[in-house]
């Protein structure tokens, strides 16, 4: 892969851009934050590590000099912590919001707002952190990228079970997780023209968050995975190019060959049906908002009179 040919074809630099990133420190996003200072961007990490981040700086700083780049605390398991960062940056606007960070196969639990925390990290704060800064992101032009994944078509959406708290198999909970996300963005964007969507996922490659399995299994799959499959380098530039070029409803980009292999390219998804999409984006708003209202009533009625 002609990495100076990619670029100069679909790229063109991002000076006075100012990008954020959410998971800039594992293996997609560090390696987008190296593409993104390449072509100049202004960089904002949210991170849960404070030490990752600053290391992920310095790294950054070494090889591209005076980048600017800071860094906003982010806990996506925290609505609290979506809150804070949303007050950080709504004064500073990013021109490209890229939803990054994801878990897959991570110690369950409920969160304050008593859901799942996979269904959390993956799909409602990201989609509530939108929300908050949407108006901002409007009077910008901004435009938000969403990571999703090829994991989103092992499981089909279940009204009973939105969270898939009563499921158990890792590839279902994080699949139904990133679909309710894709589902409920592309629906909110469909009428956007101030605001633009793009859909982007990786394909498989070999991250943290691919390096679940018990190690002496990881061990052995380590090494053929790196063969088979892209590289993190590689398969960011999927989400590198969604900075580019905008997705209608129903499209994303991601590697060309059966969606493990290749340069990036805009495809149509045929996994979903419009009325599942109504659906979901209608359940989402009403979970979200009916969580914050009980956890508003809950922190008002622990509040001494």
């Amino acid at each position: 892969m002609n990495y100076n040919k990619w670029y100069e074809n679909n790229t063109k630099s991002l000076k006075g851009k100012l990008v954020a990133v959410t998971g800039a420190t594992g293996g997609i996003g560090k390696e987008l934050c190296f593409h993104l200072a390449r072509l100049e961007a202004d960089l904002v990490l949210l991170n849960r590590s404070r030490e990752k981040t600053e290391t992920l700086i310095n790294e950054l700083k070494k090889e591209f000099g005076s980048i600017n780049v800071s860094f906003v605390p982010l806990d996506l398991e925290s609505i609290e912590s979506v809150d804070n960062a949303v007050l950080e940056l709504e004064s500073n606007c990013p021109d490209i919001f890229i939803h990054n960070a994801g878990a897959y196969s991570i110690p369950r639990h409920k969160t304050s707002l008593g859901i799942d925390n996979v269904f959390q990290i993956n799909c409602i704060s990201p989609y509530y952190l939108t929300s908050r800064l949407f108006q901002a992101l409007k009077e910008n032009n901004s435009r938000v990228i969403v990571v999703g994944s090829i994991a989103h078509n092992y499981s089909k959406t279940d009204v009973n079970d939105i969270d898939f708290s009563k499921r158990s198999a890792a590839s279902k909970v994080y699949g139904n997780a990133k679909r309710r996300l894709m589902l409920s963005e592309y629906e909110r964007f469909k009428n956007e023209r101030e605001v633009t969507l793009s859909v982007c996922h990786p394909g498989i490659t070999l991250t943290n968050i691919t390096a679940h399995y018990p190690k002496i299994i990881f061990a052995l799959i380590k090494h053929p995975m790196k063969l088979i499959f892209m590289s993190p380098k590689k398969a960011s530039l999927c989400i590198l190019k969604g900075i580019f070029e905008e997705c209608a409803f129903g499209e994303w980009i991601g590697p060309r060959f059966f969606g493990i292999w290749g340069l990036p390219k805009r495809t149509a998804l045929k996994t979903f049906e419009n009325s599942e999409s109504q659906r979901v984006f209608a359940e989402t708003e009403e979970l979200l908002n009916n969580r914050l209202k009980n956890q508003v009533g809950k922190q008002s009625a622990a509040t001494p009179k």
